[in-house]
Order: structure tokens, then sequence, then C-alpha cells
């Protein structure tokens, strides 16, 4: 697995990976979003590192070099010192410890490369298969924030997760 900066020509990709619904089931994201849904998120990645919003990358298999996800900080907050994590990943390499180790790249990037003091992700009920991957890779599970958004037409519990500068990764 190598992460690298995403392009706009990784936009079919993308949106090849966000038609599995298993990808999109526990996350913010529409299921089966129509192509100008994916090239405005692959547009964003581009772009949010320039404008100092977030920080995105592709992941991508080391030997063929297939697109397999995409993990970035959706956000940060340079002046509080924090930001939000998000991650999508093929099934075709799940449970094969990818996003763990992307994870915990990308977080020690925010600690160093940022100065983060804390990187924040949250999980939907039900989604184990993501709380797993944050806790092998130093998050903790902070609590349950109940109803916390709406999408996907209903109202939906985020479980915490947080991660600090010099806890162990």
């Amino acid at each position: 697995m190598s992460l690298r900066s995403p392009d706009i020509g990784d936009c079919d990709d993308f949106h090849g990976l966000l038609q599995i619904p298993e990808v999109t089931r526990f996350s913010d994201l529409p299921d089966a979003p129509k192509i100008a849904q994916a090239r405005r998120s692959m547009k964003w990645m581009c772009e949010a590192y320039a404008k100092g919003k977030g920080c995105a990358w592709i992941i991508e298999d080391r030997m063929s070099g297939r697109v397999l996800g995409a993990i970035r900080f959706n956000r940060i907050d340079r002046h509080w010192k924090w930001a939000e994590l998000g991650y999508e990943i093929h099934p075709s390499v799940w449970g094969t410890g990818l996003m763990t180790e992307a994870v915990k790249a990308v977080t020690k990037c925010g600690f160093d490369h940022f100065s983060l003091n804390r990187i924040e992700a949250w999980t939907l009920p039900g989604n184990t298969a993501s709380d797993r991957v944050l806790e092998k890779a130093g998050f903790r599970y902070e609590g349950t924030l109940r109803q916390k958004a709406w999408f996907k037409d209903a109202f939906h519990d985020f479980r915490m997760f947080g991660c600090i500068a010099g806890q162990s990764i």
C-alpha cells in the first residue's frame, strides 16, 4: 500500500468505490452517488491542502497502482490544533490491516507535519470494523454524541474516537 496526493484523474476510480453499498453504508456520503458528487469530492480532496481546509491522500496498491481508497483530514483547525479524519477503502482489502496502516501514517503526519494535538474520527453504531481500525491505530473511544447529524433521511449517533499527540500509535 502507498499513499499519494489525489488527482482529478482519480475521479472515476473513486466514483466506482462509492458505488459499492458496503463502502457508503456507514458514511454520510450518499448511497450510490452520481458522478457529479464524486467529482465534487475529488475536487475538494485535490484542493483541500492548498486552501488550508484539510488534506487528502489516495490509497493505492504499491505493485499495480490500483486505487484502493482514500483517507483525509476532512477538517483541520490550525488554531486549536485538531483535525477530523475520514476514509473509505475497497472491500476486497478489508481485514488486511491496510486501513490501520494508512490511519497510523496519516495520524503521524498530522502530529509531525501539521503540529496537531488531537485527531478525531467518528463511526456510526454497528460499524465495528472501523471501530477496530481506529483502536488499532491508537484512537480511544470517547463516547457517543446522540443524534449528532442528519443525513440519509435520519438522525445518526456518532461514536467519537480521539488520538492525542504523545499517545502511543
